[in-house]
């Protein structure tokens, strides 16, 4: 019998097939480090911040539903309203009233003096605003925007320093509660505070009609500048209570004569510049 031939001895690897071997080991097995790693369950962040809600004003309309009124319409209402915001006073029928009923109609005469001041200069800075806006759109249909930028810029000033006055205590209703507590006393207050309000006021809404009229000439409808001689200035108020109490009250209806009468000539004066700024933003807007 012939025995089968001894198996041939197995063939050495090669070095590139050992290589090959030794880079697919190393792929599939972990390292140590990720091995020894322990295992972290992911974080549950919990579903993604809401966006914030828009921020509503108390009051104020939805900004959907917000009329726009247009400058020219702006003008025309304030310009419309001066004859329930101009009361103009007769000092001698106040007077008499006052005498008739044994004083009662003297706090009257203080919540008006205090709410015609009050509402005056609400309007006015209603109609001046309204005028410099739409000069301002008039100036940029017509490329003056650069050029008459510094007058817009001082009108600016001039009606923030008018729409500070509006927020200062000037409730006529509180003013007449206070009279009817300490009548006396509270009245000379009121015609100080008054006339220092008019001295401020007269120069602010002096400051923005003088470049308004500057602004409408250039624009084609002049409108008159205001004269700085009629001003008001301040009373000497140290002078008028020694002069109060040297008369045992008595001047207190000469200082009531002067605060009604100031504001009244103060009322004329705007209303012959408030004619001029219509009649020009009419004649723009036609």
């Amino acid at each position: 019998m012939t025995q089968p031939p001894p198996p041939e001895p197995p063939e050495e690897p090669t070095e590139d097939a050992v290589d090959a071997v030794d880079a697919v080991d190393a792929v599939d097995a972990p390292t140590d480090a990720a091995a020894a790693a322990p295992v972290v369950a992911p974080v549950d962040a919990g579903p993604p911040p809401a966006a914030p809600s828009p921020v509503v004003v108390p009051g104020a309309p939805s900004p959907a539903f917000a009329p726009v009124v247009a400058p020219v319409d702006r003008v025309r209402a304030a310009y419309e309203r001066r004859a329930e915001t101009d009361y103009v006073f007769s000092f001698w029928t106040a007077l008499g009233w006052s005498l008739l009923t044994c004083g009662i109609y003297g706090i009257y005469v203080v919540y008006q003096l205090v709410r015609r001041s009050r509402d005056h200069n609400v309007r006015r800075l209603e109609e001046l605003d309204a005028a410099t806006t739409f000069a301002w759109e008039q100036a940029g249909t017509r490329g003056l925007q650069d050029e008459l930028r510094p007058n817009f810029e001082r009108i600016a000033a001039h009606l923030a320093a008018m729409r500070r006055m509006t927020g200062e205590f000037r409730d006529p209703v509180i003013w007449t509660v206070l009279a009817v507590v300490a009548s006396g006393i509270v009245q000379i207050i009121v015609y100080i505070l008054l006339d220092s309000d008019l001295v401020k006021h007269d120069y602010e809404q002096g400051g923005a009609e003088h470049e308004l009229s500057i602004v409408y000439s250039r624009l084609g409808a002049p409108v008159p500048s205001p004269d700085p001689a009629t001003l008001h200035h301040a009373h000497n108020y140290v002078a008028r209570v020694i002069v109060l109490l040297v008369t045992c009250g008595f001047y207190a209806f000469w200082w009531q004569y002067d605060v009604m009468t100031d504001l009244n000539r103060h009322f004329e004066k705007d209303w012959v510049w408030e004619d001029g700024l219509a009649g020009a933003v009419q004649s723009l807007a036609a």
